[in-house]
């Protein structure tokens, strides 16, 4: 499945939760340099959904507060309790 985030680099309170005009929101402690704070993107995702680092692929937004990852479809419960957040 296909999710769009909205990533807020450089947060002191990193975490997956909450919404941002219908996305996920990624709070990340990386600054947005070098492909330092994608990286802590999906390493947060992977963690927060309970898969594999190797399950999350960027499929766009790479250089973008937000991006396109490529999940399992069986994080999809998952999803709906982080949005509720």
């Amino acid at each position: 499945m296909r999710i769009v985030v909205r990533v807020h680099p450089g947060s002191r309170q990193p975490g997956v939760g909450g919404s941002y005009d219908g996305m996920l929101v990624v709070r990340v402690a990386q600054r947005a340099v070098d492909g330092k704070a994608t990286a802590a993107v999906v390493d947060a995702v992977a963690v927060a959904f309970g898969i594999a680092k190797r399950d999350v692929v960027v499929v766009s937004g790479a250089a973008s507060r937000t991006k396109t990852l490529e999940i399992p479809d069986a994080a999809g419960d998952a999803l709906h309790a982080l949005l509720a957040r």
